[in-house]
């Protein structure tokens, strides 16, 4: 049986007791009476849901000394299972090569749960550094990208932008712009590049 207090402020006793399920520590805790029974003989429930608890409490304030030992014994249980597995492969083989096969199976199973269980225990140990590839920045009304490349947050922004090296060309001719839309004369340069209806255009007046 699990003790709990009757009441709490606020709460009757059915909320209680559906927190408690809710939380898991309880339904760990039965498990751990359970399978624990021939190991340790009777447990009791609410001492084992006290203790998960603490082992909680300790794993939020950043503790993981309790999960580094329960991996490091369960990766030193699971070795010893592939050994006996494996044993017991070598033992049928030759003559019962079905029963050979199923232990090899189980053993090769333990063998790598042990490795899961040594990578998951090198995780926790030295856990891996993350890299933000990418970076979008918003300052002053421009989206900045980490590659350089600013991008205009409004129409408005970009006719502004495009509108600067118009702009900038008028002020370098004093004024005036590069492109005063008159057509200019050939040079003497080379006469054979004169434009070609002055050299061989058609005679409109019929002569």
């Amino acid at each position: 049986m699990l003790e709990a207090p009757l009441d709490a402020p606020g709460r009757t006793r059915d909320q209680l007791l559906a927190q408690v399920a809710v939380d898991g520590i309880v339904g760990n805790a039965r498990s751990l009476v359970d399978f624990g029974h021939a190991t340790f003989g009777e447990l009791s429930l609410t001492d084992c849901a006290m203790a998960l608890k603490d082992t909680a409490q300790d794993s939020n304030d950043g503790d993981l000394s309790a999960a580094v030992t329960m991996l490091s014994s369960q990766a030193v249980a699971l070795n010893a299972m592939f050994g006996e597995l494996a044993r017991r492969s070598a033992l049928n083989m030759g003559e019962y090569i079905d029963a050979s096969e199923r232990y090899m199976r189980l053993a090769l199973k333990a063998q790598g749960q042990c490795r899961a269980t040594l990578e998951t225990l090198a995780a926790i140990k030295n856990p891996p550094a993350v890299f933000a590839r990418q970076a979008n920045i918003n300052n002053g009304g421009q989206q900045q990208v980490n590659n350089g490349v600013v991008a205009p947050a409004s129409p408005a922004r970009a006719e502004e932008i495009q509108s600067r090296p118009n702009e900038l060309l008028e002020q370098q001719q004093h004024g005036e712009w590069l492109d005063t839309g008159t057509a200019g004369k050939a040079g003497g340069a080379d006469p054979h590049l004169e434009p070609v209806g002055a050299i061989d255009r058609a005679d409109v007046t019929g002569r």
